[in-house]
């Protein structure tokens, strides 16, 4: 399994990570989603996941991707 950390700006409370878990984990191969409001981080799990189809649903969700991490194996 992959995973996929990237820095997301605007995130603030409880519903902000909710609306991008809720956009993310409808991804193809979307195992787990993990939103750190304190470090600004989301962190996608998975195998098959398309970078850019993350980036696409954090912007449906209203938040914008700063930055992404290197996708490591699990």
């Amino acid at each position: 399994m992959a995973e996929r950390t990237c820095s997301v700006t605007g995130m603030s409370c409880g519903h902000c990570a909710a609306s991008i878990t809720e956009e993310v984990r409808g991804l193809a191969g979307v195992a787990e989603v993990d939103v750190d409001l304190t470090a600004g981080a989301v962190t996608v799990r998975g195998r098959g996941v398309d970078d850019g189809a993350v980036r696409a649903a954090i912007a449906e969700a209203g938040y914008e991707v700063t930055g992404a991490g290197p996708a490591a194996a699990a």
